[in-house]
């Protein structure tokens, strides 16, 4: 069985103490695909580093986060072009909206959002969208951009029926991690009206520890417990979960 996280931030600090124990960890349960999402520059050489530590496993993105979109955005989104011109990458994200912390730089996140999509059709890549109290926004610049060259993962989907089809229309995979598991996460309610090969799976590790680790530390093993969610929901087994999710997982990053 090969499962296949597609958002884990395995360089984050939160791991700095056991990360090599937690990868292997996760390899042991069927986890030997890792796609690693950039926050801002700070994080490239340790992103370069993993790559170069297990080449086989972990397959690296490129862009700037929305929450990291600050007064010095142009020259990072600068640094993300260089970056895409000179490294390989299998995505460009995690990109998009986040009004939850703060409203102010909207325009700004806007703008970088956009930029990156262009980005992302420049060089041929999908894009991997972060959203969090954003989905009209998220959308708007979507419907900008639409076209075949537009794909791409909608990371984290935590939105509505409605929702998940507009995602789903402008060409995005639905990345489905620890909220399918909570019981206020609600999408777990219409996920068997969506078809399978529209779903990857994910954790976005550390954060969003499915159940039973809710509120703990998340980490890429516990993608299995998404997996296992996702066959209750669809009556398949874990194994079939696992097959679809992957295969959905190379369509989109090529891989």
């Amino acid at each position: 069985m090969i499962l296949t996280d597609t958002h884990t931030h395995l360089y984050s600090e939160e791991f700095a103490e056991d990360r090599d124990a937690m990868i292997q960890r996760a390899i042991d349960a069927g986890v030997t695909r890792f796609f690693v999402p950039s926050i801002d520059s700070g994080y490239t050489q340790q992103m370069y580093d993993l790559e170069k530590q297990y080449p086989e496993n972990i397959f690296l993105m490129m862009g700037l986060h929305p929450t990291y979109v600050k007064e010095n955005y142009l020259e990072e989104l600068a640094y993300v072009e260089v970056q895409l011109a000179n490294h390989k990458f299998y995505a460009v994200g995690e990109i998009g909206i986040d009004l939850f912390w703060d409203k102010t730089r909207l325009a700004e996140q806007q703008y970088a959002f956009k930029h990156q999509i262009q980005l992302a059709k420049k060089y041929r890549l999908p894009i991997n969208i972060h959203c969090r109290d954003a989905f009209d926004e998220v959308f708007e610049v979507l419907e900008s951009e639409k076209g075949d060259d537009l794909f791409g993962i909608f990371h984290c989907f935590t939105g509505d029926f409605e929702q998940a089809q507009k995602a789903i229309g402008y060409n995005m995979k639905l990345g489905i991690g620890g909220v399918a598991t909570f019981k206020n996460g609600k999408i777990d309610q219409f996920l068997k009206d969506i078809d399978l090969k529209h779903i990857v799976l994910e954790t976005d590790a550390p954060y969003l520890a499915p159940v039973p680790f809710r509120g703990k530390r998340n980490e890429s093993a516990y993608t299995k417990l998404v997996a296992e969610k996702l066959a209750g929901i669809y009556g398949i087994s874990v194994e079939e979960i696992a097959a679809i999710t992957t295969e959905n997982s190379k369509m989109v990053c090529g891989i």
